[in-house]
């Protein structure tokens, strides 16, 4: 039985379409984005003086676990969520899934 794991990207809105260009060169078969809306000590202080907009992009993409390095790597070099302020990204294992289709040979 083959294993899965969830990348959640946050990134500022716009930025998205570059991550999840990445992840599918990747061998990500897809991901969903929506929006969403941050908030945290960032927002009231800025960071190196620019204000951090609330308005951000969600990305899930749920990839076999053999492959989730390289596509979280992939993630955080298009949305440069190595710099601070950029975004965040974590990975999250999945206990069961349904629907996603066997990788093509």
């Amino acid at each position: 039985m083959q294993t899965f794991d969830l990348i959640t990207c946050i990134v500022q809105r716009g930025e998205a379409d570059k991550v999840v260009k990445k992840a599918l060169q990747e061998g990500a078969q897809g991901a969903t984005v929506y929006y969403g809306r941050g908030t945290g000590v960032r927002q009231k202080i800025g960071l190196f003086g620019a204000l951090i907009q609330p308005e951000k992009e969600v990305i899930l993409i749920v990839t076999p676990a053999d492959i989730t390095d390289q596509i979280f790597n992939a993630c955080i070099i298009a949305g440069k969520l190595d710099l601070p302020g950029r975004g965040f990204a974590f990975i999250q294992k999945i206990d069961k899934a349904v629907g996603f289709l066997e990788r093509l040979k």
